[in-house]
């Protein structure tokens, strides 16, 4: 969240926002490529930010677009050349060795990657940090090649272009608009199953390719294992049931358990495990100090709190809060329900904010009187405003040139729950100079383990306390039981 994304002025825009926090659970849940987790766009990142490199200006708008969609490109050349090397080693075994393929690293925390029909690859910091070996980022870097190499983006497309064709001729020549948006919801079922049949053959496809490239074939079982855990660890921290699927799933991936089963079968044809390469060690030593979660430069969580070095401002969520950041907004959830949302407007030159705060509501909701107030020095007002099923706290802060909002919603605003609201606001202030330079991300660092270490022990040098042991766990691949061996190189989070 870098500028908070949207400065939206008018009503309509700001309902719609007001109606994406009453649904802020089924926004946080999603799934990328070959990752689990939906493609949100990610903040742009400034240049002058740590390790985050601009994007060449030789490259096309495509590769551009996506580059700051993601917060930029992440700077870490050893790791890069890692990612190559594997890359060319499927290429040469592909059955199609005459293509090249370029990866390109980025700057997300979520776990994505996907590849463009012209062979440029790419793969998030955040799907990086999940995986543990060589032979499992060669098993991502393999999926997203068969995608090219058996032409999926064009198929798709094509199947795409079929489905709205057949909407309009039903809508606009034939004069039927509903049957054309029925015409269309069954177009998106069979998009569905289209993209499901692709991940399975990209699955089937890049086992066998690493295999063929001598990496280890149950790479691929072993990292859909991985990510699916993660998914679920997200889900628990975030106060969610695990995600069902259904068709937004559905429209770009078949369900992880059944992927892992299909990748174990396709890995059993081509021998017992133990066979090929997976050079955890190079891995772990390529990986070493790259950042873990959000980069300070987007704004960053610690625990409750938020902090946004470069913007300049923090907050501490109320209790129970876990947060969740993006490029329009940074959303809040607890699992009893409760969410907030934080996001930055500018106001009319001739604007107050009572006048902003009486021309901005949803629909369908009753506003309560404008109260003014100050929080830390700022001019501010809140008031709060009742609907069918949700109850909102706005306020709207001034700093600087913009107007922060702060949008907290329960189904049921007791006078506990909202002075927990009301204390939140209190906490938002500027940032000193000081809290600004120390502000530093999060960071994967490789331990090893030593004779009497336990996941336990290990787990307390976490620089995280949520769920520090599951985290530890999933980070490195253990299963529940799995020993640890004095010798063994292992991933920690550390500041």
């Amino acid at each position: 969240m870098t500028g908070l994304g949207g400065r939206h002025r008018d009503k309509r825009s700001f309902a719609l926002r007001l109606a994406v926090l009453a649904s802020v659970a089924a926004l946080l849940a999603g799934c990328g490529s070959f990752g689990g987790e939906k493609p949100t766009p990610q903040p742009i990142v400034p240049a002058s930010a740590p390790k985050v490199a601009p994007a060449p200006t030789a490259v096309s708008q495509e590769q551009a677009r996506i580059a700051a969609a993601y917060g930029g490109v992440y700077s870490k050349p050893d790791l890069v050349t890692l990612l190559n090397s594997v890359a060319d080693r499927l290429a040469a075994a592909s059955e199609r060795p005459d293509l090249r393929y370029k990866v390109t690293l980025l700057n997300s925390p979520l776990i994505n990657a996907f590849a463009l029909p012209n062979g440029n690859l790419y793969v998030t910091r955040g799907l990086l940090a999940v995986a543990n070996d060589t032979s499992e980022i060669a098993a991502v870097l393999a999926h997203e090649m068969a995608h090219v190499t058996a032409r999926h983006a064009f198929q798709r497309a094509d199947e795409e272009r079929k489905a709205v064709l057949v909407s309009r001729v039903v809508s606009d020549v034939l004069e039927d608009r509903e049957a054309g948006a029925v015409a269309l919801a069954k177009s998106k079922l069979s998009l569905a199953s289209f993209s499901r049949a692709q991940e399975l053959e990209a699955d089937r496809i890049g086992v066998q390719n690493i295999a063929r490239a001598g990496f280890d074939p149950y790479g691929a079982s072993r990292f859909l294992l991985s990510m699916g855990r993660q998914s679920e660890l997200r889900s628990a921290a975030l106060g969610q049931k695990p995600s069902q699927p259904g068709l937004d799933f559905l429209s770009t991936h078949p369900s992880t358990p059944e992927r892992v089963q299909l990748a174990v079968t396709a890995a059993r044809q081509i021998g017992a495990p133990g066979v090929g390469e997976r050079d955890r060690d190079a891995y772990l030593v390529a990986l070493n100090g790259t950042t873990y979660g959000d980069d300070p430069a987007q704004g960053f969580a610690r625990g409750r709190r938020f902090l946004h070095p470069r913007l300049g401002f923090t907050f501490l969520a109320p209790e129970g809060f876990t947060f969740e950041n993006g490029s329009e907004a940074l959303l809040g959830v607890a699992p009893d329900g409760r969410a907030l949302r934080l996001d930055a407007a500018r106001l009319g030159s001739s604007q107050t904010l009572e006048s902003y705060i009486a021309e901005n509501w949803i629909d369908g909701v009753e506003p309560g009187p404008v109260e003014k107030l100050e929080v830390n020095g700022m001019d501010a007002v809140t008031v709060v405003a009742r609907g069918k099923e949700w109850t909102f706290r706005f306020a709207a802060v001034k700093f600087g040139a913009d107007v922060y909002r702060l949008i907290f919603a329960a189904r049921e605003l007791t006078p506990d729950i909202d002075e927990g609201f009301r204390a939140s606001l209190a906490t938002f202030r500027r940032l000193t100079q000081a809290e600004s330079e120390q502000a530093q991300p999060l960071k994967i660092e490789v331990a090893t383990v030593r004779p009497g270490d336990t996941e336990e022990t290990l787990a307390r040098r976490m620089a995280v306390t949520d769920r520090a042991l599951e985290r530890f766990a999933v980070l490195n691949g253990f299963a529940p039981g799995d020993p640890l061996q004095a010798g063994l190189r292992v991933k920690v989070i550390g500041e």
